[in-house]
């Protein structure tokens, strides 16, 4: 994951506390409600600006889902339009990030993303 797109996770993360969509009440949830319950983006064109803005090749973030999909399910699907590709690698990177923080609390959560912006 590049240094935007982390950025913009990092951003997305304190928002959502923010906005508690993401409490100490539903720890377990968070990478849930924030990378699968909804889409990250919405659109075609907006997951191609997407990838454009984080200088993201199409080729690049297709090969990144392909090989998470590999390691976790030995299998791939796929992924026919940019719109599904974006949001699958931005289900890969917020787990990444999930794992990268190991917080046990939003308070250890937002010193993460203190300490990484």
């Amino acid at each position: 994951m590049n240094n935007s797109v982390k950025r913009e996770l990092l951003d997305y993360l304190e928002d959502s506390i923010q906005e508690e969509t993401i409490t100490n009440d539903n720890i377990e949830d968070w990478h849930y409600h924030l990378f699968n319950e909804d889409f990250y983006i919405i659109g075609h064109y907006e997951a191609e600006m997407w990838l454009k803005e984080h200088d993201v090749s199409a080729w690049k973030a297709i090969q990144t889902v392909q090989e998470y999909q590999m390691d976790q399910f030995g299998k791939v699907d796929l992924y026919p339009n940019p719109e599904n590709v974006v949001n699958m690698l931005v289900y890969i990177y917020g787990d990444e990030l999930f794992g990268e923080a190991n917080a046990d609390s939003i308070e250890e959560l937002e010193e993460f993303i203190n300490q990484n912006q």
